[in-house]
C-alpha cells in the first residue's frame, strides 16, 4: 500500500471529481480514505442498470442515509444523468460527494451538469517517487508507475492486457471509433513519437488515415488522460523557434510496451528516452499535486539548440541527460536559453553522484533534484 493521501489536502468537506486512468489507484485509495462511505459502483453491472433506468433511486437512497459522509460514485462517466441529483443533494443537504472515474470525456461531451462549481477537479496519476519507499529508477523506467505494474515481476502480462482491454477496446468503445485497426496502429505511432514533436501529416500517412482523423485520435487520447501535449516556449523569441507540440503518454510503462522494447539499462539510449518520460512525469504531477499548476513547456530553435522542459514564465529551465558525468556539451541549450531570458534557475538532471554548479547552471543527480521538487525547492 502506498501513502497517497496528500492528494486531498485542502479539501477535507468539499465535493469533488477525482479523474485518473484506469488502475492509477483511485477506487483503492478512496477506500483508504473513506472505509464507512456510501458506495455506488457503476461498474457492476445491477447497480448501473438500476441507476441508468431510475436515476431517482440514489437521491432516495442518500436521503435515508444523511448520516453518511462522504457519497462516492466510482466510474460516473458512465451515467452523466445521475449529476442532476448530485446538483440537487448538494444544493439542498449540502452532501458530500466524490465521484471518480478514468474518463471526463463523455461528461465534458454530453453536455451533462458540470455542478456550477459545487465540486473541486482532482486527478490522480500514475506513482511517483515519493509515494514509493525504497524508490527503484530502474524498476520504474521498466515496468512503468501503475502500481499494479510496478510491483510486478513480469508485468509484461497485466500490461498487454491494459492495453488489449482499456485502451484498445474501452477506449474505442467509449469514442465510438469506427476504424479500430487504425487506431491500434496510432496507439503504436504515437508511442514511436513518444516524447518528440507531433507530426500529424507523417503519423497519418504511417497509419492510413486522415491527418484530421489523427488529430481526432491525439485528442482522445488527451480527453481519456491517457496522453497530454507539450507546448514549445514562444514567448518573445529572438531566435526562430519551433512551434509544434510535443506529446508524451500518461505512463513510461505502456509507452515501453507499445514500442515493444527489451529491458531498459542505464547507458543505453532507451535509458536516456525512458528516463526523461519519467522525469516529465514527476513535473507534471508535482505542478498538479502542489496546485501552483505552473505550465511546462519545451523549448528548440531552428538551428536546433533545445532544452527539455521549462517551467513557469521562464522561470525554470530544465535538460534531462542520462550520463554519469555531465560536461558543458550538455549545457548548450541552457546557456543559449538563458541568453534569450532571465531565469531564475537553470538546471541539467543527471546520473551524476553529486550536485555541481557550473556556469550558473546547477547539475543536479535525479534523486536530489527530484527530493528538491518535492520539497517545493524548484520552483516557486
Amino acid at each position: 500500500m502506498y501513502s497517497r493521501r496528500q492528494i486531498f489536502e485542502g479539501a477535507e468537506n468539499e465535493s469533488l471529481f477525482l479523474w485518473g486512468a484506469r488502475q492509477t489507484g483511485k477506487s483503492t485509495l478512496l477506500k483508504e480514505l473513506f472505509p464507512n462511505a456510501l458506495w455506488f459502483d457503476l461498474l457492476l453491472s445491477n447497480e448501473y442498470e438500476k441507476l441508468n433506468k431510475n436515476p431517482e433511486i440514489l437521491r432516495e437512497t442518500i436521503l435515508a442515509n444523511l448520516s453518511v459522509s462522504p457519497v462516492i460514485i466510482d466510474e460516473i462517466q458512465r451515467i452523466p444523468t445521475l449529476l442532476n441529483e448530485v446538483h440537487w443533494l448538494i444544493s439542498n443537504h449540502n452532501v458530500r460527494f466524490i465521484m471518480c472515474g478514468s474518463s471526463p470525456r463523455k461528461i465534458l461531451r454530453s453536455g451533462a451538469n458540470l455542478l456550477g462549481g459545487r465540486a473541486l477537479r482532482y486527478e490522480l496519476y500514475p506513482l511517483i517517487s515519493v509515494e514509493i519507499p525504497d524508490f527503484d529508477l530502474l524498476k520504474a523506467l521498466n515496468n512503468g508507475l501503475l502500481p499494479k505494474h510496478y510491483d510486478a515481476k513480469n508485468p509484461s502480462k497485466l500490461i498487454s492486457a491494459y492495453i488489449g482491454s482499456y485502451l484498445r477496446d474501452e477506449i474505442v468503445a467509449e469514442a465510438r471509433i469506427r476504424n479500430v485497426s487504425s487506431f491500434s496502429r496510432f496507439l503504436e505511432v504515437a508511442a514511436l513519437t513518444n516524447g518528440e514533436m507531433v507530426n500529424y501529416a507523417n503519423i497519418a500517412s504511417d497509419c492510413g488515415v486522415s491527418a484530421t482523423t489523427i488529430k481526432e485520435y491525439f485528442q482522445i487520447l488527451e480527453d481519456t488522460l491517457i496522453g497530454r501535449y507539450l507546448p514549445s516556449f514562444q514567448k518573445r523569441p529572438k531566435r526562430r523557434v519551433i512551434t509544434a507540440p510535443k506529446f508524451y503518454l500518461f505512463d513510461v510503462g505502456i509507452t515501453n510496451f507499445l514500442l515493444n522494447r527489451s529491458r531498459i539499462e542505464k547507458g543505453t539510449e532507451l535509458f536516456g528516452k525512458a528516463f526523461e518520460h519519467f522525469i516529465y512525469q514527476e513535473i507534471y504531477a508535482h505542478s498538479k499535486y502542489s496546485e501552483k499548476n505552473y505550465p511546462i513547456y519545451y523549448w528548440r530553435t531552428a538551428s536546433q539548440l533545445e532544452i527539455d522542459f521549462v517551467l513557469g514564465d521562464n522561470e525554470v529551465a530544465i535538460e534531462v541527460k542520462s550520463t554519469e558525468q555531465a560536461n558543458v556539451r550538455h549545457l548548450k541549450g541552457l546557456k543559449a536559453f538563458s541568453e534569450e531570458y532571465d531565469v531564475k534557475k537553470s538546471i541539467l538532471i543527471s546520473n551524476d553522484p553529486l550536485p555541481r554548479l557550473v556556469d550558473n547552471i546547477l547539475i543536479l543527480p535525479w534523486k536530489v533534484f527530484l527530493e528538491r521538487l518535492w520539497a517545493g525547492e524548484i520552483i516557486n
